[in-house]
């Protein structure tokens, strides 16, 4: 062991001697560690950063936002000035992620509707 681990771990057996950590968060419970073995090695320090900032990764803030403005639409008819622009954003939005590689099917099936109707024994 180096010195400096020597040392860092001295210090670190004192304070927990002394009762230094007791007072900290989460203290005496169990470590919930995150499952982000499907994120590259290069990338997990980063992910977790933005994660622990209560940012989403690039990808999925725009889903989210595509999932948004697909909401607001069905909502916005179409004469309304408002539509055009919500559609644009809508179709920029949806061919980014297409370009990311993420799969957008979900912007346009009706999956809650028809396992609604599934559930309800209706065809």
């Amino acid at each position: 062991m180096w010195l400096l681990d020597q040392w860092a771990e001295r210090h670190i057996l004192d304070a927990q001697r002394n009762g230094e950590f007791d007072s900290l968060a989460g203290s005496g419970k169990r470590l919930e560690l995150d499952d982000d073995h499907h994120v590259p090695a290069e990338l997990r320090a980063g992910y977790r950063l933005l994660k622990n900032a209560g940012c989403l990764p690039p990808e999925l803030e725009q889903r989210k936002q595509a999932l948004q403005l697909a909401d607001l639409l069905q909502t916005v008819r179409e004469d309304d000035p408002r539509f055009n622009e919500l559609h644009r954003q809508f179709t920029l939005l949806e061919l980014k992620l297409k370009q990311a590689g993420l799969n957008t099917d979900f912007l346009h099936g009706d999956y809650a509707g028809k396992l609604l109707n599934k559930i309800n024994g209706e065809s």
